[in-house]
């Protein structure tokens, strides 16, 4: 019998760990194996830890994360060949990946069978992000590659504009993720024939720091306020002087929580025609 694969999409800040997180949070009686990018941002309560090592965190309830290497195939090898084998696995691309191209990459492997590609859409900043003419194809593409485009960070049911906006860009009946029992979404998507070809889109500039430096905690939020125009994405964990904060930035919505940390780990995300890692860690490490 082969193993069905659904590939998790979704632009940078999208909502695509909350999604992964409620699903393996959900009782579905599955044993879902999880392919992801890194395991700091999947926050897993510890009661439902039964065993983790450096690329793989087992789960009380069948379920698995591994770590999603540089070569997709082998991941998926391995996720197939070590232990019990998934009811169902999981694939979640990067916020600038491109779903049809690893969607053409596993339709070779006669384990697997393609059960869909999910889009997250932010439905907060979905307008701007179409607004914006070097965003918007990569965006678009993500969207009209879904079999299912899901839409978060909405408090209500989506306007009127919005769901015109997400049609003509070739969504296909988007839906609220809070009006969604999630884990039927693996068995209802009825994937469409594959015929797209991944589009071109702008190159973009990686940047992570880590260190054990304790901030003053006004000169944060300074910081934050005069961050580079071009940096669309960072998350991470930052000390300061007034405990540790779990730190998200999505475009210009800034987001800093208490949380424990024992170390500053960030990551940043944007297009390499907007801001340069030089800019970045100007930024970063300066007064």
């Amino acid at each position: 019998m082969r193993t069905p694969v659904t590939i998790i999409s979704g632009y940078l800040g999208a909502g695509k760990t909350t999604l992964i997180n409620a699903l393996l949070g959900e009782d579905h009686g599955l044993r879902l194996a999880v392919l992801v990018n890194d395991f700091g941002s999947i926050n897993i309560d510890a009661s439902l830890i039964a065993d983790a090592d450096v690329d793989r965190i087992a789960l009380t309830n069948g379920c698995v994360c591994c770590s999603l290497g540089d070569d997709l195939a082998l991941s998926v090898n391995e996720v197939l060949t070590r232990g019990k084998q998934p009811d169902h696995i999981l694939i979640e691309a990067s916020g600038v990946a491109e779903p049809v191209a690893i969607a053409n990459a596993l339709l070779n492997d006669s384990r697997l069978s393609y059960a869909g590609i999910v889009t997250v859409v932010d439905g907060s900043s979905f307008s701007t992000l179409m607004d914006d003419p070097l965003l918007k194809p990569q965006v678009a593409q993500q969207i009209c590659a879904a079999d299912l485009v899901l839409l978060s960070k909405l408090d209500s049911a989506p306007e009127t504009e919005l769901l015109d906006q997400l049609r003509q860009v070739g969504a296909r009946t988007p839906t609220r993720i809070a009006d969604m029992e999630l884990s039927r979404m693996l068995f209802d998507i009825v994937p469409l024939p594959r015929g797209m070809t991944p589009a071109p889109h702008p190159g973009y500039v990686s940047w992570q720091h880590r260190s054990k430096t304790v901030m003053d905690r006004r000169a944060l939020g300074d910081k934050l306020a005069d961050r580079p125009e071009g940096l669309y994405r960072m998350k991470g964990f930052v000390l300061t002087s007034g405990g540790a904060y779990e730190l998200h930035i999505v475009g210009r919505h800034v987001e800093a929580r208490r949380c424990d940390a024992d170390e500053t780990l960030l990551v940043a995300l944007g297009p390499e025609q907007r801001v340069s890692h030089a800019e970045i860690e100007a930024w970063w490490s300066g007064p």
